[in-house]
């Protein structure tokens, strides 16, 4: 009876024992695919100013859903004991945003749904914006980025990621008729939520991001161009891709196809004296 007993419990052990080690090694795997998501050009200035905010909380306004907190950083912010609040501010459903989990919810985040040209946002009261491939996809970009700015303590970070209109990828998302891009979306990016509108003013190409930091008296303390490729594989993406690569022939080199998206670290001046919003 009792060896019966014994053996029962040595086999729960087992049980035990064989749970936590699989536990274990989820969370481990969890932790690197976090960690491989982050973008070091983002997470080392980000990093950087949380240090100078030792004492208090950093905030962070979060432009748009599609915007990943997973590139900033944050989880190893977060573990090293650094109060991190972020609001997030977009005018799509909750549902948009990224499905994987990688955004950071649920950890002191908090949501405004509404328009980033209207919406309340108190002057000087955030650390750091983040906004991520969304310019392409909105009217009145200096607007937009105005109130972002007017938003920011002096010596704040403004992150942006955008795709650029003056590339090929850019020029044939403009000019290909709705019905092209939603099947050509489908294929290349299945599963994911989209495609969505093609404004791509001016003011949110690269030249227009340049020129704006140099109208307000900004910053741009990094700059890095990223090229592409289509997540859908087949016949599709092949098409694409040598499309793209037809376009900078065709337009005598004005439109490249060596960058697709543009990230830039903007900060914005200390001294209250300079020209900024």
């Amino acid at each position: 009876m009792n060896r019966g007993r014994e053996h029962h419990e040595a086999q729960r052990a087992v049980l035990r024992a064989r749970h936590t080690a699989s536990q274990a090694r989820m969370t481990a795997a969890t932790k690197a695919y976090r960690k491989a998501l982050v973008r070091e050009m983002f997470a080392r200035p980000v990093r950087d100013y949380s240090y100078r905010c030792i004492g208090r909380p950093v905030s962070l306004l979060r432009a748009g859903y599609q915007a990943s907190l997973a590139e900033l950083g944050l989880d190893q912010l977060r573990a090293s004991g650094f109060e991190v609040t972020v609001l997030t501010v977009d005018e799509d459903d909750p549902r948009f945003a990224d499905p994987a989990g990688t955004d950071g919810r649920g950890l002191g985040e908090k949501t405004i749904l509404g328009d980033l040209r209207t919406v309340p946002m108190r002057p000087r009261s955030f650390d750091i914006v983040h906004c991520a491939l969304l310019l392409d996809r909105i009217s009145h970009v200096e607007l937009v980025l105005d109130r972002f700015i007017a938003a920011l303590r002096p010596g704040g970070l403004l992150l942006l990621h955008i795709r650029d209109r003056d590339c090929a990828a850019g020029f044939l998302d403009r000019i290909a008729p709705q019905w092209v891009r939603r099947a050509l979306w489908a294929r290349l990016n299945p599963g994911q939520p989209g495609p969505f509108r093609a404004v791509y003013e001016p003011a949110g190409s690269d030249r227009g991001i340049r020129a704006y930091t140099q109208l307000r008296g900004l910053v741009i303390s990094h700059r890095e161009t990223a090229r592409t490729s289509a997540a859908g594989a087949g016949r599709a993406g092949q098409v694409v891709s040598a499309v793209r690569g037809l376009i900078p022939r065709l337009t005598r080199g004005r439109l490249t196809d060596a960058h697709d998206e543009v990230l830039y670290v903007i900060r914005k001046p200390e001294d209250h004296l300079a020209r900024v919003v």
